[in-house]
């Protein structure tokens, strides 16, 4: 148990279903959650060809234990950070 305890000190971690309860995090849904962690490791299309993930596993923000998903919060914000658009990005309209 002790070194359960030092894996986990300091960090910010919690479950899916406990983030959006979470201050700062109620924007953000269970659902939503779940597409991100489905799109998170590189996939393979229904024609057999690879599909980048989006880069939550290559920054280790999910944590695999058994079958409990936990999300390490410093490094999901972090990640967050390099997915914001650029000041002043103005998407186009879909016509």
């Amino acid at each position: 148990m002790a070194t359960d305890n030092a894996f986990l000190a300091g960090r910010r971690i919690a479950t899916v279903p406990a983030i959006p309860n979470i201050p700062g995090y109620e924007w953000l849904t269970v659902s939503a959650l779940r597409h991100m962690l489905f799109q998170a490791a590189t996939r393979k299309d229904s024609r057999g060809r690879a599909m980048p993930g989006n880069g939550l596993e290559e920054l280790g923000v999910v944590l695999r234990i058994g079958r409990k998903i936990l999300i390490d919060l410093d490094r999901f914000d972090a990640w967050l950070d390099t997915r914001r658009a650029p000041a002043g990005y103005r998407r186009e309209a879909v016509r």
